[in-house]
């Protein structure tokens, strides 16, 4: 018997009076709820709660309870909720909403043990040893609490490790530690509960961009390196005047190629304000493409939308002039958006269309490069939503957007494109070709890259170094060498791999780092010993 479970026996915890939710008989029918319907389909359906309407709000109780089988805790479970002091753990809200799950028949999704984000600045001040430390014990009570309930099926270990262009991010946790406190995390979570799932979760990385697929060659590093990482969340806050992200469902699959599942976090889909029929129209569409591609990939295991009513989202306070981001509106009354989440679990469809979208507009090259275009073009209309452009070469596709507009990388210098693009809409309806364009691109200007070293921090008997490495075309592996006098020897790195002779230290790529757009940049860092005084000497570059 669970702690919690004991706790509803006995009176020791306050249970929210929401009545038993049984799992639905399958095939569910049409009519059903979202969780019936994605029980049917072997998927999760969830939601992020908030404590406090969840204590305080039947409507929110009894849609939370009978639209979803498995919560997230929105803020409950995060450090600074659970160890606001060192070593002084409070767990009331996260044991308030492992209570309502159980007493709902719902599984949770703990979110998040490491993330740069509602950190305490106690932790965000420590020393790289004392700090890595706490991480540990954090992990270890927190984990640990809930490693025998069986409801906690999934963690969030670590969130948003990345910058935009698919560098590390430059939080506390890396200037520390470096890249190690990935894995770290990772081996600390397994420890604390062997059963859990373990998750990296981050934005922006629902279709492939720079940002996902630095997310992808970490997942594979740390697989090849035998960390425990069982999972890859993508957190999918959209937009709809931003357009739908390119190749989700491709995305999707290649990271469950890799051996991991794969969930969609936190979505929701935002607008500017005010709504009106034609925004509810697309936001569902963005809501039923999200659906079916986690649908169309097995280890794809579920969707959990962050929070469901307008109500309590976190948007309006966060993005100005923009909202009715969730699937029911702030009295609770369902949207468009929720019936779209409806049918795509349910597996039913929209009325049939059949109109394939307008023909996009002749494309024109602009900042053609070496290796590199943009191309622009008339939009497209559609009589429901226009979701994306793909760009072809003949046969072969060269790129994808949500917008009309694409930045092409990767061509080859001196070589003539002649291009087209196809417009296609949420029902797979794919419009005509557009007129063709050609453009050539110009000699190649080399691909040497370009190393800036600083000292990050210094202190008696040592320093932390840092190297970004700017390159003038697209390159699939780097190197950099710095010799430093005798007083000097390097003892700790990340995002590299290093080698060293003598006083000559060589850094070169680690295995999801190695190749760096024309003009791109990547960094990586060491922390070494020294013995000198003064500030730390100059390494000769090479």
């Amino acid at each position: 018997m669970s702690r919690l479970r004991r706790a509803l026996l006995t009176g020791a915890l306050t249970v929210l009076p929401v009545a038993t939710v049984l799992l639905p008989a399958v095939p569910a029918h049409a009519s059903d709820t979202l969780r019936a319907h994605a029980e049917a389909r072997g998927k999760f359906i969830g939601t992020a709660v908030a404590t406090s309407p969840l204590a305080n709000e039947s409507a929110y109780r009894t849609i939370a309870a009978s639209e979803f089988n498995q919560i997230t805790a929105e803020n409950a479970m995060k450090w600074d909720a659970t160890e606001p002091s060192q070593n002084q753990f409070t767990f009331s809200g996260a044991d308030q909403i492992m209570a309502f799950a159980e007493a709902n028949d719902q599984q949770v999704h703990g979110h998040t043990l490491v993330w740069h984000s509602q950190t305490p600045s106690w932790v965000q001040n420590l020393g790289a040893d004392a700090m890595r430390s706490a991480m540990q014990n954090h992990i270890a009570r927190v984990a640990g609490r809930y490693a025998s309930n069986p409801v906690l099926k999934s963690w969030d270990v670590v969130n948003e490790v990345f910058e935009e262009n698919g560098s590390m991010r430059n939080s506390f946790w890396y200037q520390k530690l470096g890249d190690s406190y990935i894995a770290d995390a990772f081996r600390y979570a397994r420890a604390a509960d062997p059963d859990a799932e373990l998750c990296i979760n981050d934005y922006n990385v629902e279709g492939i961009n720079a940002k996902s697929t630095a997310m992808y060659n970490l997942v594979r590093t740390l697989k090849a390196q035998g960390v425990p990482i069982d999972c890859v969340g993508l957190q999918s806050h959209l937009a709809i005047q931003y357009g739908f992200p390119g190749q989700v469902q491709e995305n999707i699959q290649r990271f469950a190629d890799l051996g991991v599942n794969v969930r969609i976090t936190e979505i929701d889909i935002r607008m500017q304000m005010p709504r009106d029929a034609t925004k509810d129209a697309t936001q569902a569409t963005y809501y039923t493409n999200m659906v079916k591609a986690c649908l169309a990939v097995t280890r794809c295991t579920g969707i959990t939308i962050w929070g469901f009513t307008d109500k309590y989202s976190w948007v309006p306070d966060t993005f100005s002039g923009q909202g009715a981001a969730l699937i029911y509106d702030e009295n609770y009354g369902r949207k468009p958006a929720y019936t779209a989440v409806h049918d795509a679990l349910a597996g039913g469809t929209t009325p049939d269309d059949t109109t394939p979208p307008s023909t996009p507009g002749k494309p024109a090259a602009s900042a053609v490069t070496a290796t590199g275009a943009t191309l622009t073009w008339t939009a497209s209309t559609d009589n429901r939503a226009v979701t994306g452009y793909d760009v072809y070469r003949g046969a072969t596709k060269l790129g994808s957007s949500a917008t009309n507009s694409v930045t092409l990388t990767g061509l080859t210098p001196e070589t003539a494109y002649t291009v087209h693009v196809v417009a296609r809409d949420a029902a797979g309806n794919t419009s005509a070709n557009s007129e063709s364009t050609t453009f050539t691109t110009t000699a190649g200007s080399g691909t040497g890259c370009t190393p800036a070293y600083r000292v990050v921090n210094s202190w008696p008997g040592g320093f932390q170094g840092e190297v970004k490495i700017t390159c003038a075309g697209p390159v699939t592996s780097w190197r950099v060498t710095l010799t430093y006098p005798e007083s000097v020897r390097i003892t700790q790195n990340w995002s590299s791999t290093l080698s060293s002779l003598g006083t000559a230290f060589t850094f070169s790529n680690a295995a999801w780092n190695g190749s760096v757009p024309a003009g791109g940049s990547t960094t990586f860092g060491f922390i070494a010993s020294w013995t000198g005084t003064g500030a730390p000497p100059a390494p000769v570059i090479s």
